[in-house]
């Protein structure tokens, strides 16, 4: 049957599958789910109250007390998990307080895991799994992922000794999940060795895979009141490579990780299908402090719409294959898709 007239020759009209919301549902084909989803927390030593962090609106450095409530928050609405990162009072050379046992981070993951078990037995469901950041950074007074040697440049294999010390009293307090994100090389094998060896075989390690050195990062050094000065392009990856990166994650396999990662997500998307597409385990993508300050500023000058923004970048995220996005909107998502 031949057809004349304006609509000649339009075999498909994939706008039938556009037509209505209810339709636009129908034939979705990524969503985002709270189980999907990991809360980033900062724990300050020392706060009596929550400390607003100027560069990302909305966002506090966590006193124990309201760390405590903010877990609770993210058990009820239903995260998959919170990454807990800790600010210590003080700090030295090689990051003590990095696996001090009554360290603010071991101390902060103890109060985690407190909560999310009030929680669950109120409510009957799983709670949030614990994650807790496995790196020096926040406790150097260099400001470094590592131990320095005499030169100045990070020692790769001494840092190693202190990620698997870390791994550890982060597991002895509680962490279900340690992240170590310093680009070492090896540290998912030694972290690994360090585990079993103290009798933690059952917890995961999600390793930042692909960590690019990206400006992206600048506010979250002001949410861990960094002391770094200069960079960290002796370690984190060139934001021109993309093949690395998925070198970074085959070792990182090869090496036992449970959970692969990349980081920033958001101008890493073309590096993080590549490493769904050959990861035989889950893959998860940090969208990062500044990210969330470029859509916060935009959306307060009126210039995008917030909720619209926020949702198109995380669905983005899990488009390019991210099973689990690390990401500061989490609660608000959760809310919003409830």
């Amino acid at each position: 049957m031949s057809i004349s007239g304006p609509t000649s020759g339009i075999v498909y009209r994939p706008r039938r599958l556009r037509t209505t919301p209810r339709m636009r549902r129908l034939v979705a084909e990524h969503r985002l789910h709270a189980a999907d989803l990991v809360l980033p927390l900062f724990v300050k030593e020392g706060l009596d109250e929550p400390a607003p962090i100027a560069s990302m609106p909305g966002q506090v450095q966590h006193s124990e007390a309201s760390l405590r409530d903010a877990v609770t928050a993210a058990a009820r609405a239903g995260l998959g998990g919170v990454m807990l990162f800790g600010v210590p009072a003080e700090r030295d050379a090689t990051g003590s307080a990095g696996d001090d046992p009554d360290g603010i981070l071991q101390r902060g993951i103890r109060v985690a895991r407190e909560a999310i078990a009030a929680a669950e037995a109120e409510s009957g469901r799983p709670g949030p799994v614990v994650m807790a950041d496995t790196c020096l950074d926040e406790f150097t007074d260099h400001g470094h992922c590592g131990v320095l040697a005499a030169d100045g440049t990070v020692d790769n294999d001494a840092t190693l000794e202190r990620y698997a010390a870390t791994a550890v009293a982060q597991a002895r307090a509680g962490a279900e999940v340690v992240a170590p994100s310093g680009m070492m090389d090896g540290q998912v094998a030694v972290i690994r060795d360090a585990l079993d060896d103290a009798g933690f075989t059952d917890v995961s390690i999600l390793a930042y895979s692909a960590k690019y050195a990206s400006a992206f990062y600048g506010p979250f050094r002001d949410a861990v009141d960094s002391a770094l000065q200069g960079d960290r392009r002796t370690y984190q990856m060139d934001a021109a490579n993309s093949r690395e990166g998925l070198r970074e994650a085959d070792l990182d396999l090869a090496e036992g990780a449970d959970l692969v990662m990349v980081k920033p997500a958001g101008t890493s998307l073309d590096v993080l299908r590549g490493v769904a597409d050959r990861s035989d385990v889950p893959v998860a993508a940090y969208q990062v402090s500044g990210e969330y300050a470029m859509i916060e500023a935009a959306a307060a000058n009126g210039w995008i719409d917030r909720r619209t923004a926020v949702l198109e970048s995380v669905l983005a995220i899990r488009r390019a294959g991210a099973d689990v996005v690390l990401t500061y909107w989490a609660l608000e998502i959760a809310e919003w898709i409830k």
